[in-house]
């Protein structure tokens, strides 16, 4: 009778012990922490490659945790304005935001490399600076210092070399332009006699009406197809010059970041470098198709002078030279690229077809 009692016992000892080690993983996936944020996007989430990554992201986000990861994804200028962005972040006021680096050049000289260099690298190789060059250390050393916390989410193609009244043949056809340019690009524009200035993508086409602008770039033409430049300005250039590259990055509070647990670093980590190789394929899928569509608009596409092109790129050397001279992290940076792309180009010249043969 004991024995039968005992084991009984034993038998119900061992039922509870297996429902309970089933329950844990139960228990401890709802014990993990809730993540509600609030993104504020520079870029609208309907821009192809260029804004919606981070719709992309707070998808995947969503869909990987059953919910328990949601971003509030918040349309430009929704909580604050583009050039606010960085401030909010690093006092807390923002958790996260999906930022165009090159807005923090007036405080943070060096970020702008982090977003577009004149003549600089391209997408697949600004890709394999950040991830397997000095590209995340760097950013991550200049950024953390202003308790943020960035992480690549997006790198496209090149932007258009702009969109003019009149074709540009010369380099003195742009001297007195007046250019909406960002960045490097503006300033390099500046100094060969333009007049660059720095506008919103959602007041362009009224400046260009108005007559406020001459010119303007922006992005990549299904982006620009958008925005409707192409019924004021019928003459679209190429190449992009001032911006081989557009990346985009996702900026997290520091506190907040140091405060996920190590999976949920990973699965931001993995959810962004996924957002950043689906806005390359995307943003590489839609131009020639647009391009082939100009015909039908009247829209004239032609390519920049290779003397003009190369006088950009004398002066944009020494606009590099002297922004290197200003600020040493702006020198470490560049170096660092530049030391990069002189490897990663005997790769591409040595290994890529060069698609000029008949």
């Amino acid at each position: 009778m004991k024995s039968q009692v005992h084991r009984k016992l034993k038998i119900a000892l061992f039922g509870t012990a297996v429902a309970a080690m089933s329950i844990m993983p139960m228990q401890q996936a709802d014990a993990q922490e809730k993540i509600r944020w609030k993104v504020q996007s520079t870029f609208n989430t309907g821009w192809p490659g260029l804004g919606d990554a981070i719709a992309d992201l707070a998808k995947m986000l969503d869909d990987a945790t059953d919910g328990r990861i949601k971003l509030k994804v918040y349309e430009p200028g929704k909580i604050v304005p583009p050039l606010e962005i960085t401030p909010s972040i690093s006092r807390g006021d923002l958790p996260a935001a999906y930022n165009y680096l090159a807005y923090d050049q007036g405080r943070i000289p060096s970020a702008v490399l982090f977003s577009a260099v004149p003549f600089g690298m391209e997408p697949q190789e600004y890709a394999a600076w950040w991830y397997e060059g000095e590209g995340s250390k760097l950013a991550t050393e200049i950024y953390n210092q202003r308790n943020i916390q960035p992480l690549l989410c997006s790198t496209i193609g090149p932007e258009t070399a702009g969109w003019y009244r009149k074709p540009i043949e010369k380099l003195d056809d742009l001297k007195g332009l007046k250019i909406r340019f960002s960045g490097l690009g503006g300033m390099v524009l500046n100094k060969i006699g333009a007049s660059a200035t720095l506008m919103a993508g959602g007041e362009i086409f009224a400046a260009l009406e108005k007559g406020t602008l001459d010119a303007t770039e922006y992005s990549m033409p299904a982006i620009d197809e958008i925005l409707g430049f192409y019924k004021i300005a019928k003459y679209n250039l190429f190449p992009g010059w001032h911006q081989v590259s557009t990346s985009t990055h996702l900026l997290v509070n520091l506190d907040l970041w140091k405060g996920l647990s190590s999976s949920d670093k990973a699965l931001f980590e993995m959810g962004c470098t996924a957002a950043t190789m689906r806005a390359m394929a995307r943003g590489e899928a839609l131009q020639g198709a647009q391009i082939m569509s100009f015909k039908d608009k009247n829209v004239n596409a032609m390519k920049l002078p290779d003397d003009v092109l190369n006088e950009l790129k004398r002066v944009t050397d020494i606009v590099l030279k002297e922004e290197s001279a200003k600020d040493a992290d702006f020198k470490k940076v560049l170096d660092s690229q530049q030391a990069f792309h002189a490897q990663y180009q005997v790769w591409k010249e040595m290994g890529y077809l060069p698609r000029d043969f008949k």
